[in-house]
């Protein structure tokens, strides 16, 4: 992945996050609040999750445990499986948060890896590696994010600040992009 596509990916989903809430957009709000223990939330999230950690498990070297590749790939099929049965609550923050971990890979494995040539590519990372951090916490504590968004509409102004916060430095990371 080129840097420059690495760079606009956080950049454009910033914007997509901080944009409408900027904006204050009451059916955005609605989605939002409801989304920690949506059902169809669970089902793309935590399906799109557990589908790209299948994938992983099934190309796995045979360094990294490939010879037991079958077991470890129907051993976490089954636990995904019964994840959406025995432990339904917030499964779409746990999903969000698999697809955030699993994503950060690509994004700064590419070219981003042990570049020290450009100096701008730090607001990159520091986006991804704030990303990561979040999930890890969210993960273990997915109710978490549902009292930080009822925190952030109990006053109007708090959405819109946040909002703005994260479409400019999403307008950074785009502008940022262009540059390498």
């Amino acid at each position: 992945m080129t840097l420059t596509l690495a760079t606009l990916i956080p950049g454009l989903l910033l914007l997509a996050l901080g944009v409408p809430l900027a904006l204050g957009s009451s059916l955005f709000g609605a989605g939002l609040k409801a989304f920690p223990r949506s059902t169809l939330a669970a089902y793309v999230f935590f399906g799109a999750g557990a589908a790209w950690f299948l994938n992983n498990i099934w190309h796995l070297s045979m360094a990294d445990f490939g010879e037991y590749r079958t077991y470890l790939f129907a051993g976490f099929a089954v636990v995904a499986v019964l994840a959406f049965k025995c432990v339904p609550d917030f499964l779409a923050v746990r999903g969000l948060c698999a697809v955030v971990l699993l994503g950060a890979y690509p994004l700064l494995y590419g070219d981003a890896y042990m570049n020290y040539d450009h100096w701008q590519i730090n607001f990159f990372k520091v986006a991804v590696y704030l990303s990561i951090g979040a999930a890890i916490w969210l993960g273990a504590q997915p109710y978490r994010l549902r009292d930080f968004i009822g925190w952030l509409y109990v006053r109007p102004g708090r959405a819109r600040l946040t909002g703005g916060v994260l479409a400019g430095y999403g307008l950074l990371l785009c502008g940022v992009a262009f540059t390498y």
